[in-house]
């Protein structure tokens, strides 16, 4: 079928996993460094800060040819006291913030990492307009918090939710059905 228009390449799928090359490291922060420095402005320079020395960082790969290509998310997750997991610097490049569920699966691997390793409480503060995708994928408000001059929500997870994910840095391929965003 031919139309006018040509269609981007969309990756058939991603694989969302702990970053572990360090190509994957260097996207998820100049992706963190577009979202929150350029997109959103929360940071002057750069975000990055003490935690990213101790933080477990996950990415969603997009690939070609089933081989991983660039980081189009990211999230961090770090045990700040015994039992006690936060995720933090969610992001999802813009241009697949609608692609194949990223956001999600990186929020699930997070908890499942924390979950494999002990956690009885995972936390994260989210960002008003992210608060509807993280009630569906069960999560509670806490209350609100401030965070960088900028209004969060304070969430906990719902840990029985969240399957252990012993391996984060195997993660998982997630195929994209054709048609969905």
């Amino acid at each position: 079928m031919m139309s006018g228009t040509v269609q981007p390449f969309r990756s058939p799928g991603y694989f969302i996993r702990a970053a572990t090359m360090p190509w994957e490291a260097a996207g998820a922060s100049d992706l963190r460094r577009r979202v929150f420095v350029e997109e959103q402005g929360i940071f002057k320079n750069h975000d990055r800060d003490d935690i990213d020395m101790i933080a477990t960082h996950l990415v969603a790969l997009s690939t070609c040819a089933h081989e991983a290509d660039g980081v189009v998310g990211t999230v961090r997750i770090h045990e700040a006291e015994k039992g006690v997991w936060w995720g933090s610097r969610l992001a999802v490049d813009l241009a697949y913030r609608n692609v194949g569920r990223l956001g999600p699966e990186l929020i699930r691997l997070a908890v499942g990492t924390a979950n494999a390793r002990g956690c009885h409480r995972f936390l994260a503060n989210v960002q008003p307009q992210n608060v509807i995708l993280f009630r569906r994928m069960r999560w509670d408000v806490l209350g609100e918090v401030d965070v960088h001059g900028v209004p969060h929500m304070r969430m906990a997870a719902r840990l029985d939710y969240y399957e252990p994910a012993p391996d984060p840095a195997a993660g998982w391929y997630h195929k994209v059905l054709r048609g969905a965003a």
